[in-house]
């Protein structure tokens, strides 16, 4: 089982960065609008970027980061 420091600093490829900046951008619109719902929005982004995960759970749309392609000869 993977360790929450694990998580944080390893896999950071393109959609996680993505995640991270949207969430950073939408949080700084809503402290700057006050807003509630950007707030959550912006909590949800950031989550998803910390713990690489997608919209469908844990690693529910995530690739595999390793191929287990093993074949039987």
């Amino acid at each position: 089982m993977e360790t929450v420091r694990q998580v944080l600093v390893t896999h950071w490829h393109f959609m996680r960065w993505l995640r991270l900046v949207v969430g950073i951008i939408i949080l700084i619109q809503a402290f700057q609008l006050q807003s509630m719902l950007y707030g959550i929005l912006a909590v949800f982004f950031l989550f998803q970027a910390a713990t690489n995960s997608g919209c469908c759970g844990a690693k529910g749309c995530a690739i595999p980061s390793q191929k287990n392609d093993r074949k039987n000869i």
